[in-house]
């Protein structure tokens, strides 16, 4: 019997796993990919974004209405914790812009060499290409290249993350073992599908800057791409849930410009320009931009203003959950303690993007993933410190 079982070697897994092993207790990590941290390393070919350095009730906001629980994991565990722990790790970070801090190498690799590297020196056993295959009594079961194996543990943490991507081991289907406690999986951060007509198709790839889009309540500034499936990016994935929920999605080409001003603009001769060439001149419209207003807009109204400061984008839903960056659903917190234990399976931890919540991207996600693998960790510790001597 080891002390300790981690299913899951994503960054929650990861985290739990040396909590654990600090405390001298003996650690196994099964994951049933080839190697750990996949989507972390999927994550890091666009840089990495490791937390958005923000202060922790400005933070905690966009999460949206969590539990306390995951407030106060992320409170004891946010931006400069997460900042520190990388720094720790030996890893420069910076702060961009927009106040996401990212590793100054711009990847993922050698963070996670040197945190795999740390939980083997804490003597982490590691075990890969190990599906977990549920319970058979208190044993975990695991399909691996050897067969059937099982696992005896004082206690687990299950980080088995949501139900997108996976190819990099992220399926879902883990709720099997534990179908009462789990909220119905859906997509969340991703696209949304649109069957453009031909003449959008030379636009397919272009970024789409200098807009704001709106879903019910949510308003988001941030760059968008129309692809040839529709419409993804920043920008969108910030009112993913809005607009799952069915909110309907607008966008204002010209955010900083009122109705009034851009009807004067429109009262300038046109001429013998085209319509493309009279809204590029005396709008400073990209043709991104137009073709956009083309497309969701025609025919024009006389009154062209109001149309361009709330265009309608018409879209036929999100983008299949698999694409998804993450999923909003999984373990529902009320069936959890404090300490993010299963209370109809006592010793039993949960953690990271299998639990039932969501974030929208710029480090809120993988910031989430630490904290709570954090708070499981030092859960299970207290566990195992309390628990009678065998």
């Amino acid at each position: 019997m080891t002390d300790a079982v981690i299913i899951g070697a994503g960054p929650a897994g990861l985290m739990a796993a040396e909590q654990i092993a600090r405390t001298g207790y003996s650690v196994t990590i099964a994951d049933a990919m080839p190697s750990v941290g996949r989507k972390f390393l999927m994550a890091g070919k666009s840089g990495l974004n490791l937390t958005m350095m923000e202060p922790v009730d400005q933070f905690l906001r966009a999460y949206g209405n969590v539990p306390p629980v995951f407030a106060d994991a992320v409170s004891a565990f946010g931006p400069q914790e997460v900042s520190d722990w990388a720094a720790g790790l030996g890893q420069d970070v910076f702060t961009g812009s927009t106040g996401r801090l990212f590793p100054t190498v711009m990847k993922a690799s050698p963070l996670l060499r040197a945190w795999t590297a740390r939980l083997n020196d804490l003597g982490v056993t590691l075990r890969t290409r190990w599906r977990w295959a549920g319970w058979d009594g208190d044993l975990l079961r695991f399909d691996t290249p050897e067969g059937s194996q099982v696992l005896s543990a004082k206690v687990t943490v299950l980080a088995l993350g949501g139900a997108s991507w996976a190819r990099l081991g992220s399926n879902g289907e883990w709720a099997q073992f534990i179908p009462s406690d789990v909220a119905p999986f859906e997509p969340a951060n991703m696209g949304f599908i649109v069957d453009w007509s031909s003449h959008m198709t030379r636009h397919f790839g272009t970024p789409v800057k200098g807009t704001e889009l709106t879903a019910g309540e949510a308003a988001s500034r941030g760059e968008f791409v129309v692809s040839s499936q529709g419409i993804e990016g920043g920008g969108i994935y910030s009112l993913s849930k809005p607009l799952r929920e069915g909110a309907p999605l607008t966008i204002d080409l010209l955010p900083d410009r009122s109705v009034d001003q851009i009807r004067r603009a429109l009262a300038k001769p046109r001429g013998k320009m085209s319509q493309s060439n009279y809204l590029r001149k005396v709008l400073r419209l990209d043709p991104v931009r137009i073709a956009l207003l083309s497309e969701f807009g025609r025919p024009f109204p006389d009154d062209l203003a109001p149309l361009i400061k709330k265009l309608p984008i018409r879209h036929a839903g999100p983008r299949p959950m698999d694409e998804a960056i993450s999923t909003a659903g999984g373990v529902r917190f009320d069936a959890l303690t404090d300490g993010l234990m299963l209370r109809a399976r006592p010793g039993v931890f949960c953690a990271g993007e299998m639990l039932d919540w969501e974030a929208p991207t710029g480090g809120y996600l993988i910031t989430g993933c630490l904290a709570t693998g954090r708070l499981a960790g030092l859960s299970a510790v207290d566990y195992l410190a309390d628990a009678p001597m065998s």
